[in-house]
């Protein structure tokens, strides 16, 4: 998954919810958040939230990346379909979701390997539960790491830091 030695965002790839190959590299240039998300955890209605922010900012450079996770209490069961239908039925969801992932463990997907590496969570690297978000920077650098209570709105004052706005 990986296609160079050197560590960097824009090295990743992973498959859309339609099963497509996507390369972080099309996000550049973007301020990205990264966010492990799940359909029947408590945290879920930070979809709303998650989409509020993408509609105000996407025009200014913002890019929310949702990767379905089911390693937390097993609250992303679903299929990719069903995974669609919540996101889009009962939040509304327009950025862009890819399959679900694992994010802790041997098998997690090298984009969060990256991410843990980079931004340290307050106990460690592992994650800890569902809506851990990531902000990245438009030249591709991890910015800061979010609490899964950390509620969107929270997270305002730091995106538009990194959009500059």
């Amino acid at each position: 998954m990986i296609k160079k030695t050197e560590n960097r965002f824009y090295d990743f790839e992973a498959l859309s919810l339609q099963g497509k190959k996507i390369s972080m590299e099309s996000f550049k240039g973007k301020t990205v958040v990264v966010v492990n998300t799940a359909s029947k955890c408590g945290l879920t209605p930070q979809y709303e939230g998650l989409e509020k922010l993408y509609k105000t900012y996407k025009d200014k450079g913002l890019v929310i990346l949702g990767f379905p996770c089911n390693q937390f209490a097993n609250q992303e069961p679903g299929d990719e379909n069903s995974i669609s239908e919540v996101c889009t039925i009962n939040y509304g969801v327009s950025f862009p979701m890819f399959a679900k992932v694992d994010v802790n463990g041997d098998s997690a997907h090298p984009l969060f390997k990256y991410l843990k590496h980079e931004l340290k969570g307050t106990f460690g690297n592992r994650i800890k539960w569902n809506f851990t978000k990531f902000l990245i920077d438009s030249e591709g650098k991890p910015l800061k790491r979010f609490s899964p209570f950390t509620k969107p709105e929270k997270m305002e004052k730091d995106i538009k830091l990194a959009l500059k706005v």
